[in-house]
């Protein structure tokens, strides 16, 4: 692929690369920026309802 001519859309200089965005200097400061931290979470554990019964559609009569 051959980098591609094109204004920078978040600084306005010229930049020449393969993909059209942000130039490689917004990227970084954007990702200084703007990227958050990994963090764990605890989900609840599922609970069918009592209604609901496992094999409810193998039992189902036609």
């Amino acid at each position: 692929m051959e980098p591609l001519s094109f204004t920078c859309p978040r600084c306005s200089t010229d930049v020449n690369a393969r993909f059209y965005g942000p130039c490689d200097d917004c990227r970084t400061q954007l990702r200084a920026t703007l990227r958050g931290e990994a963090r764990e979470i605890e989900v609840a554990e599922y609970v069918p309802k009592m209604n609901v019964t496992p094999n409810a559609v193998a039992l189902k009569d036609d």
